[in-house]
């Protein structure tokens, strides 16, 4: 049997991408109630996941726009990495490193998910790109 699609875990990218979104709306909402934050900035997670949460939900019921749709999945996913950067300015200073421990905690999951996310999104797109033309396929 052709392996057609790039998978991780048994999963494909769309339901990657769809439990990745959940993932995030469920932190940040769990990070703002068990740290009672009166912040926005709490949330940050959640309005990040919400995106690719709707977006993988379109890509999965439509496959008509199914590339577009993950491209700008993929584009998000760059940012919840690149905001969880952040958490490396808090490292440079030692005495700030968990000051605010929720802050820091969900910049350190957003770093790391975001970089993981986008690293499986680049290497789904490796797998199309090398399979587009039916040569180089993965057999299972």
């Amino acid at each position: 049997m052709i392996k057609i699609e790039f998978t991780f875990l048994g999963k494909n990218m769309e339901a990657i991408s769809l439990f990745y979104g959940i993932f995030l709306i469920v932190w940040g909402l769990l990070v703002t109630f068990i740290s009672e934050s009166n912040s926005l900035t709490s949330l940050i997670p959640s309005l990040l996941g919400l995106p690719i949460f709707l977006l993988s939900v379109i890509s999965i019921k439509s496959k008509i726009n199914k590339k577009l749709l993950m491209h700008i999945v993929v584009i998000i996913g760059i940012i919840v990495f690149i905001g969880g950067l952040d958490f490396m300015r808090s490292l440079a200073d030692y005495n700030n490193v968990f000051l605010n421990f929720w802050a820091d905690i969900s910049k350190l999951m957003m770093m790391i998910t975001g970089f993981i996310f986008s690293l499986l999104c680049v290497k789904s797109f490796i797998f199309v790109r090398k399979n587009k033309n039916g040569s180089n396929k993965e057999f299972l």
